[in-house]
C-alpha cells in the first residue's frame, strides 16, 4: 500500500487501497483520485437569504480545506460525490467568484462532479469552474463513484448523501462524531461541508465504522450508534 497521510486510516476496498482522511475525504492512491462528498457550498448563505441568522465565512473555510487536501494528496483528479452547491440561492456573485478564483489556483487538477440531489436544484457548475458534471455512477477501476448509496454489480460503491455519524461513550461522556461507514459493497463518506448536519448510522453485521476525531481516523467496534 501507499504511505498513508498523517492521521489517515488505510483500508482495502474492492481489493484496492483507500485512505480515509481526517479531513472527511478519501484518497485512492492507485488512481490519484481525491474524493469529497457533500461540500454544500453556500449553505449558510442560502439560510441567511431565508432570514436564518447563521455565521458567515464557511465557504472560504471549506475552500481552504480543499486547498490543503490538494496540497497534501497531490491528486490528478478531484471528484465531488454530489451536492457541491447547497441550493440555487447559493449562486451569488460573491460565491461564484470565490469558487472560480479557487479553481484557478489548481489548474492541473482535473475536477468532476457526480450529480447529487441538491445539484438537481442548484444546477451544474458554471463553465469557468471547469468542473465536469456527470450522472452516477462514475466508474473508476473497481469502484463506482456515486452520490446515493446503492449496490452496483461487480463494483464497490463509494458514495455520500447520508452525512453519517456514530455515537461512542455513555451518559455524559457520549459524543457523536462524523464517520466513514464501510459496508461489504458500499462505503459512505462523511459530509465534507462545515455547515452540514449529521445522520446516525446503524451498522449491519459485517459493516465497519471509522470515526473522525482529534485529527485521526480510526476503526471502532461494539459501540452503539445513535
Amino acid at each position: 500500500m501507499a504511505t498513508a497521510l498523517v492521521g489517515a486510516l488505510e483500508v482495502r476496498l474492492a481489493d484496492g487501497p483507500v485512505q480515509l482522511l481526517p479531513q472527511r475525504a478519501a484518497y485512492l492512491p492507485e488512481q490519484g483520485l481525491l474524493l469529497v462528498a457533500d461540500a454544500h457550498l453556500g449553505k449558510a448563505q442560502a439560510f441567511r437569504r431565508r432570514g436564518v441568522p447563521v455565521p458567515g465565512g464557511t465557504t472560504q473555510r471549506n475552500l481552504q480545506r480543499l486547498t490543503d487536501l490538494i496540497q497534501d494528496t497531490k491528486p490528478t483528479q478531484l471528484v465531488f460525490l454530489g451536492d457541491l452547491l447547497h441550493a440555487h440561492q447559493a449562486r451569488s456573485p460573491a460565491l461564484l467568484a470565490s469558487v472560480g478564483a479557487w479553481r484557478q489556483q489548481h489548474p492541473t487538477v482535473n475536477m468532476r462532479l457526480v450529480r447529487g440531489n441538491h445539484d438537481d436544484h442548484a444546477g451544474d457548475p458554471p463553465p469557468d469552474w471547469d468542473i465536469a458534471a456527470v450522472d452516477e455512477p462514475s466508474l473508476a477501476g473497481p469502484w463506482a463513484l456515486c452520490h446515493h448509496p446503492q449496490q452496483i454489480a461487480s463494483r464497490h460503491v463509494i458514495a455520500g448523501h447520508v452525512h453519517p455519524s456514530f455515537t461512542v461513550g455513555r451518559g455524559v461522556n457520549r459524543v457523536r462524531l462524523p464517520c466513514f461507514h464501510l459496508g461489504k459493497d458500499c462505503t459512505v463518506l462523511p459530509a465534507f461541508g462545515e455547515f452540514t448536519g449529521l445522520h446516525a448510522v446503524r451498522p449491519r453485521a459485517g459493516d465497519r465504522v471509522a470515526l473522525v476525531g482529534d485529527g485521526q481516523v480510526h476503526l471502532v467496534g461494539g459501540e452503539s450508534a445513535g
